[in-house]
C-alpha cells in the first residue's frame, strides 16, 4: 500500500496518548468507585457481565480514528479491475491422442465442452480466437467478439495427427495482430495465449523456442495439460493389427511455457476439472492489477466502527456514545 500524502500519517502518533488517557481514567473510575460504593450491594443488583466487555465501544472509536487518520495519507493499494480491451486466443490440441478416454466420453469431447464454457466465461467485448493444431497449426476463428464465430470453430475439429506445440504458439501470436488497433500512444491491447495439449511435442518449432517469442513480445501463455499418465490410444501396426500406445500428457513442457512467458499452468484428469480449469481462466483473464485510491474504503470503515461503537455502548453500558 501507498499513500500520496504520508506525512499526514503522523497524526496516528495521537492514538497512544488516547489509549494511556482512557487507562489513566478507568483506574481513577475504579478508586472512586471502590471508595465511595457499597460494594455488597452493589454485587447484589448490578448484574455480572464480564469486565472486558465495557472496553468494546472505546476500542471500536480508536479503531475509527486511526482509520480516518489513515485515510487522510490517501492510501492507494493493487487492486483487481476489470479489463476494458483484450484479445484471448484459444490454443487447442487436435492430435490423435485427444482419442484417449482416460477422460470421459473422451479427451476430444471433454476439450470442446470445455472450450466452450471457456468462450461463455470470457468478457464479451474481448476478441477471442481459435487455433487448433495436430502436426499444423491452423487459424479456425480469428480474434472477434462474434462468440458463435468461435462455437462453430469448436464444433468442426477431429481428433488426428501429431502435436505441433511450438507452431501453435507462433500462430497465436500471428492470429493475435489480425484487425487490432493501436490505441493511443501507439498500445495495443494485451494478448493472452491459452494452449491446451495432451501430448508431447512430435512436430515444428521447439515449444520452448516459440515461448521465448512470447515472452518477447509481451504475450503470457497458459497452460493446460489435459489427460493422466494411463491415457492409451488404438494405432494399426506394420501387419494391420491394432496396438495401445500411451499418450500421457507433456506437463513438464507446458509447465515450462507457462513458467517462461509469466503465466500458470494447470493439469485436468477429468472433464469436469478442465471445465472448472477454464472458467477460473476466463475470471482470471478478465481482470487486471491497478493501483487505485482507496480512501473511500477506510472512511467507510470508519463509519461502521463508529456505528458499531455507538450501539454497544448502548447496549452494554447503556450511554450513547
Amino acid at each position: 500500500m501507498t499513500f500520496q500524502w504520508p506525512w499526514l500519517l503522523w497524526s496516528l502518533g495521537l492514538i497512544p496518548p488516547l489509549v494511556a488517557v482512557y487507562v489513566l481514567w478507568q483506574r481513577r473510575r475504579v478508586r472512586y468507585a471502590a471508595r465511595f460504593t457499597n460494594l455488597d450491594l452493589l454485587a447484589n443488583v448490578v448484574p455480572r457481565h464480564p469486565a472486558w466487555r465495557r472496553h468494546l465501544p472505546a476500542l471500536l472509536y480508536l479503531l475509527a480514528l486511526a482509520a480516518l487518520l489513515v485515510s487522510l495519507g490517501r492510501p492507494a493499494a493493487v487492486v483487481l479491475v476489470p479489463r476494458q480491451q483484450a484479445t484471448v486466443v484459444l490454443l487447442l490440441d487436435v492430435s490423435g491422442s485427444m482419442n484417449a478416454t482416460d477422460v470421459k466420453p473422451s479427451r476430444m469431447i471433454g476439450a470442446q465442452q470445455a472450450a466452450r464454457s471457456f468462450a461463455a466465461s470470457v468478457p464479451e467485448h474481448f476478441r477471442l480466437g481459435v487455433v487448433a493444431f495436430s502436426s499444423v497449426a491452423q487459424m479456425l476463428s480469428p480474434p472477434t467478439t462474434d462468440r458463435e464465430q468461435a462455437r462453430l470453430a469448436l464444433e468442426a475439429v477431429q481428433a488426428q495427427g501429431g502435436t505441433a506445440m511450438g507452431d501453435a504458439i507462433l500462430r497465436g501470436l500471428e492470429a493475435a495482430r489480425i484487425g487490432l488497433a493501436t490505441g493511443p500512444g501507439g498500445t495495443r491491447p494485451p494478448t493472452v495465449l491459452v494452449l491446451l495439449s495432451d501430448g508431447a511435442n512430435t512436430s515444428g518449432r521447439d515449444p520452448l523456442a516459440a515461448a521465448g517469442e512470447a515472452r518477447r513480445q509481451g504475450v503470457p501463455v497458459f497452460t493446460v495439460a489435459l489427460g493422466t499418465a494411463q491415457g492409451v490410444i488404438e494405432l494399426p501396426d506394420r501387419n494391420g493389427l491394432s496396438r495401445l500406445v500411451p499418450v500421457p500428457p507433456d506437463e513438464g513442457t507446458l509447465r515450462q511455457i507457462a513458467q517462461l512467458t509469466g503465466a500458470r499452468s494447470f493439469q485436468a484428469t477429468d472433464a469436469r476439472g478442465l471445465t472448472a480449469i477454464y472458467r477460473g481462466l476466463g475470471t482470471r483473464i478478465g481482470f487486471e492489477r491497478s493501483e487505485r485510491e482507496v480512501t473511500a474504503l477506510f472512511s467507510a470503515a470508519a463509519a461502521v466502527m463508529l456505528l458499531a461503537g455507538g450501539v454497544l455502548a448502548l447496549l452494554l453500558l447503556s450511554r450513547f456514545p
